[in-house]
């Protein structure tokens, strides 16, 4: 019979790749389940059997979302080359969430949240960028410190609404023909008239999305990154605009890394930002190594350096050659481990957001799908099954339904009549801490 092991890798710790978040460390290795007291998502997840979720993208179709262009067409010709602005790419869109939802949502302990006020009016030169002041408050953000709506100037941004918002959490999976362990969120800006965040850049690939009212993009490319000083955002000092937009609901504009750009609120509008992870190769090796490296502190085997032919010295303070090279070989050793590194990346990968709970559940009934919550971030590779920052070892049929759930985010009632007594007992308990939860 074919087994799903567990496999941890390494220990409890706060490492996370990079990723376009501000906030503070992601939550420990084991997701965390919501006790009674805690803070409810404001919305239950959407159910899969209405979800772009559980139907695979079709990557060679062409498609409106990429101005008529196919997936696979999209990614050689514009992700990470060149911005690409298209027009209605959602038709008839409607925002995932109304002002007043939002309002309450920014207001919450869970949700990371950001009020950025321009004490002077913009306007797009960038004589104004230089010239208005900025002010900066990070979440939660109470609805009587938010100012007036007749104000013009300020903004507010709710990243990860995907994660609280069953409608936002389905707009995400449009863009599921970009692999999962690269895609990170979906933020959200409303802003009054004349909001923005000021010219910037990004490091990650992004879509602009317009979802509520108008927004006028100033776009080029990024030739001098130095910032502003003085102020609590990263805006340029010197931005030169190459291009300019106005995006109505359902336009959408794709910028890749460092292509400097400035929004502004033509109106009151909302904006819908679909992020990518980027890791930075220095931060990435520390974290799995962290990670592999905790996961060797019960090896049965231990070696120890020994030095029966060691002479006496004259020098006490010189370290020895021999140890020098033991360390080496320890080294050498351990970057030969290629599948324990591959389990400590996968475990990074798919540690849950930050300030993520999930609210525990029951085990599953029988007859049902199953379908993932949406706070769940779940990859495989060859050998193994990642989710929550966790792994498991699994092969033949049973790696066969663990990566369809991992593709699609879901499993149908039929699936899951034909997965074995261990990937059964593995759902369940997964249902149980609320990772998954049933579905028709």
């Amino acid at each position: 019979m074919i087994q799903v092991q567990a496999e941890a890798c390494g220990s409890s710790h706060n490492a996370r790749m990079t990723s376009r978040s501000t906030s503070k460390p992601a939550a420990p290795r084991r997701a965390k389940v919501a006790p009674a007291q805690a803070i409810a998502a404001p919305e239950a997840p959407a159910q899969a059997s209405a979800s772009p979720s559980s139907q695979p993208v079709d990557i060679d179709q062409a498609t409106p979302l990429l101005a008529g262009l196919s997936p696979s067409q999209f990614m050689r010709k514009h992700w990470q080359k060149k911005p690409l602005l298209i027009r209605q790419a959602i038709a008839g869109v409607q925002s995932p969430i109304d002002r007043a939802s939002l309002f309450d949502l920014a207001a919450k302990e869970d949700v990371e949240s950001r009020l950025i006020v321009q004490t002077t009016s913009q306007k797009p030169s960038a004589k104004a960028n230089a010239e208005a002041g900025w002010k900066l408050e990070h979440g939660p953000v109470n609805r009587r410190s938010l100012p007036p709506l007749k104000q013009g100037g300020w903004t507010l941004l709710v990243q990860g609404l995907d994660l609280h918002v069953p409608a936002a959490h389905d707009l995400l999976q449009r863009f599921r023909f970009v692999p999962e362990a690269r895609l990170d969120d979906l933020m959200i800006s409303y802003a009054t008239d004349g909001g923005g965040v000021g010219p910037h850049y990004d490091s990650y690939d992004v879509f602009l999305l317009q979802v509520h009212g108008t927004r006028r993009w100033r776009i080029g490319r990024l030739k001098d990154d130095r910032l502003q000083s003085g102020v609590p955002l990263k805006i340029l000092s010197h931005f030169e605009a190459e291009e300019e937009h106005v995006l109505e609901p359902g336009d959408m504009l794709y910028l890749p890394p460092r292509w400097a750009h400035d929004g502004i609120a033509q109106g009151e509008c909302m904006t819908c930002s679909i992020g990518f992870r980027v890791p930075d190769a220095t931060e990435l090796a520390k974290e799995v190594l962290v990670r592999w490296i905790e996961g060797m502190e019960d090896a049965p085997k231990r070696r120890l350096y020994q030095d029966p032919k060691q002479p006496a010295v004259k020098h006490t303070g010189l370290i020895p050659s021999d140890l020098q090279s033991f360390t080496t070989d320890a080294i050498e050793r351990l970057l030969k481990d290629r599948e324990g590194m591959q389990s400590a990346l996968g475990e990074i990968l798919t540690e849950p957001k930050p300030r993520v709970w999930f609210e525990s559940g029951d085990v599953l009934p029988d007859g049902v799908g199953v379908r993932l919550d949406p706070r769940t971030r779940m990859l495989y590779d060859d050998e193994r099954i990642f989710a929550n920052g966790e792994s498991w070892r699994a092969a033949g049929k049973d790696a066969k339904h663990l990566r369809a759930l991992a593709d699609h985010r879901a499993l149908s009632a039929k699936a899951m009549g034909q997965v074995s007594d261990d990937v059964r007992e593995l759902l369940n308990q997964w249902s149980e801490d609320g990772w998954l939860h049933p579905a028709p």
